[in-house]
């Protein structure tokens, strides 16, 4: 079946909106209680825009609750220990975008043990079986690893899309290939060291030639012999590393089987008083007013 002839089911990244938001709006929105609002107001842009173009009969949004108890972090405690933890204003703010999600009859998704992108595979897991191709919308490379042959990635910063074909021209390796390339050159963003001397193309050329990070450790003794600049100690550091990159392996692997809600995520029609009252005390000008309540089924206030 073609793409356009399937049932699609778009899956959101919202973190990754709501930071770009924090970081791109002006500091002058304002809650009741005087907080900050820039990255609700940045963000309910973005999400009218996305409904208003793609018009979405399935979708759910993903939010990253697990900033410090996600199961990766009983793997290796420094996941993501890099990075700084998130302002008190801005931890509000996600409550906000998530309670807006809702007012206007999205399904959300969030859970303490898993990340935004656990809980994106696993949906998208769950609904093919009933026939639906996944549209993720999000710019992370980790994500490009559940595209299966009818999925897309939508980077909608940028207006731009690509299937499971397109990963390796972005890349370098197949959408199947990318938590082992992950494991391999390591990914700084999560904190993950990945192999001593290994980068994203030393990663590819061997990647393209054992095909999986399980038989390039099965087959070490190859690696010498492949035309590649510094093979010999690839291979010794391969050899002493070879725990961590299975351990690396772990934290880039998106799982399929996080606890997700009931329900197909059809879009619903939103919560009237809710809306409303949170358009209040966030602010909301009439013409987003109206957007939302359009976006929401409901009549225009």
């Amino acid at each position: 079946m073609s793409a356009a002839a399937m049932p699609t089911l778009y899956l959101v990244d919202a973190s990754m909106y709501v930071f770009r938001a924090w970081h791109s709006m002006p500091d002058e929105f304002h809650d009741a209680d005087g907080w900050p609002t820039n990255a609700v107001h940045g963000f309910a842009r973005f999400l009218l825009e996305l409904l208003e173009r793609e018009r979405p009969t399935h979708i759910a949004i993903a939010f990253d609750e697990a900033l410090d108890s996600c199961f990766r972090n009983a793997l290796y405690p420094a996941y993501k220990a890099n990075r700084d933890p998130a302002p008190p204003e801005l931890k509000r703010q996600f409550a906000w975008c998530k309670a807006l999600c809702r007012a206007v009859g999205l399904a959300t998704l969030a859970h303490s043990d898993y990340e935004a992108d656990d809980l994106i595979g696993s949906a998208a897991h769950r609904a093919r079986p009933g026939g639906f191709r996944s549209v993720i919308v999000s710019a992370d490379k980790d994500l490009s690893q559940l595209l299966h042959a009818q999925d897309e990635q939508y980077d909608f910063a940028r207006g731009v899309r690509w299937g499971a074909d397109g990963v390796k021209a972005r890349h370098g390796v197949h959408a199947h290939q990318i938590a082992d390339y992950l494991a391999l050159t390591g990914d700084a963003v999560d904190n993950i060291p990945g192999i001593t001397g290994i980068g994203p193309k030393s990663a590819a050329v061997l990647l393209a030639h054992f095909e999986s990070l399980d038989a390039l450790l099965a087959r070490i003794d190859e690696v010498p012999f492949l035309r590649l600049r510094g093979a010999a100690g690839m291979a010794i550091r391969l050899r002493e590393q070879r725990e961590h990159a299975l351990l690396w392996r772990q934290l880039t692997s998106i799982p399929l089987d996080a606890p997700l809600p009931d329900g197909d995520f059809a879009r619903g029609r939103g919560d009237e008083a809710e809306l409303a009252a949170l358009s209040d005390w966030i602010g909301f000008g009439p013409l987003t007013r109206k957007r939302l309540a359009e976006a929401a089924g409901l009549p225009a206030a």
